[in-house]
């Protein structure tokens, strides 16, 4: 199946820091149809570098979705039955308006002037497109770590819309560790020469500061375990150490390969916005219990975690269930055993696929 990304553009937004973007975009992408009482549409939401091509063949660069081992004909959210779609987060790189968009003001690149974000704001971008679409109520908002989260605000912010909310090894907020992790992240672009401020959309771009970045990622998302069965101790094309600060070890390499490939794709700046709304996110901010905040969610929730997952434990994912438990909500909890680390969720699906094929199929009878 090749998709194409659509674009909407909008009047304006207001967002929680005050500020109003004007115009603002958002590219999707969509697969199935959507039915003549509108009651089967599922919006899947991406993690933190992820983008609106969730499923299918990419037209301009022929790649698979980032999730089209769950999305398509007959697959946990069954396109036969289901309209689903994805979009790209307010402040990301691939169609949406970010930092790196044209500011209509100074017919430039916002850079650092564009306003800091939040969840809610994405989700809030997200809602005005299912206004356009005229879908009044969502059978289900889904998506893994930051599309976890994405999941919950849709579900606590908009509990008239949305029928289920599936957050998959995600939280209701980030620890001290998340957050120390994402600042290195951002540090590491900062501190590269090139970036120059936010202003290298003319020149150089902090290539090196934003490949640190991504290593640095990529590695919360593996286990112990999976990283020694992929690599161990071997070496890279040579049978003995090098002595020096060439690569020596196959884990170098693909550490290496990852942080230059991430370069090509996405924005530098889009990092540090993006990375800075996962950490502001607080579903009970203030002084409101987190029961309470979730207790005013009216959806079905299915919550997700995996055993090898050490970025986002599941003793994050449990809090989310007892609190739901406790207001006397409808959630199913499951931990599956899987060996990839955060990244199960994308790469290890054959149970949570089944999962969510029965999950979604219940509800849809129940609306159908």
């Amino acid at each position: 199946m090749i998709v194409e990304a659509n674009t909407v553009k909008f009047d304006s937004i207001k967002l929680d820091s005050g500020a109003t973007l004007a115009p603002v975009e958002i590219a999707y992408e969509s697969y199935g149809r959507l039915n003549a009482a509108k009651s089967n549409a599922i919006l899947v939401l991406h993690a933190f570098s992820g983008d609106a091509h969730a499923a299918g063949i990419s037209h301009d660069g022929g790649k698979p979705g980032w999730w089209d081992n769950m999305i398509g004909p007959g697959k946990a959210f069954d396109t036969n039955k289901y309209f689903v779609f994805c979009t790209n987060v307010l402040g990301g790189c691939r169609g949406t308006t970010g930092p790196s968009s044209i500011n209509p003001v100074t017919a430039a690149p916002y850079a650092m002037s564009f306003p800091v974000i939040t969840i809610g704001d994405m989700v809030r971008l997200q809602r005005m497109l299912v206004d356009h679409f005229g879908i009044p109520k969502l059978l289900a908002v889904a998506g893994g770590s930051m599309g976890g989260m994405q999941a919950l605000e849709w579900a606590v912010s908009y509990p008239d819309r949305v029928v289920t909310s599936l957050p998959i090894a995600s939280t209701v907020r980030h620890s001290a560790q998340q957050i120390a992790f994402n600042e290195v992240g951002r540090q590491a672009i900062m501190a590269d020469p090139d970036w120059n401020g936010g202003n290298y959309y003319d020149s150089k771009p902090p290539a090196r500061g934003l490949a640190v970045a991504r290593m640095v990622g990529h590695i919360t998302y593996m286990s112990d375990d999976s990283m020694r069965e992929k690599f161990g101790r071997r070496l890279r094309d040579k049978e003995e150490f090098g002595f020096g600060f060439d690569v020596d070890f196959e884990v170098e390499s693909y550490l290496r390969y990852r942080g230059s490939q991430f370069v090509n794709r996405f924005d530098a700046n889009s990092y540090l916005y993006i990375t800075k709304a996962m950490d502001y996110f607080d579903l009970a901010a203030g002084d409101r219990p987190l029961a309470a905040v979730l207790g005013a969610a009216s959806a079905r929730f299915l919550v997700i975690s995996f055993s090898s997952d050490w970025l986002y434990p599941s003793y994050q994912s449990q809090e989310i269930v007892r609190a739901l438990r406790s207001m006397n909500r409808d959630v199913a909890y499951v931990e599956l055993e899987a060996n990839y680390g955060h990244d199960s969720f994308l790469v290890d699906v054959a149970e949570q696929a089944n999962l969510v094929r029965g999950f979604l199929a219940s509800t849809f009878e129940r609306v159908a």
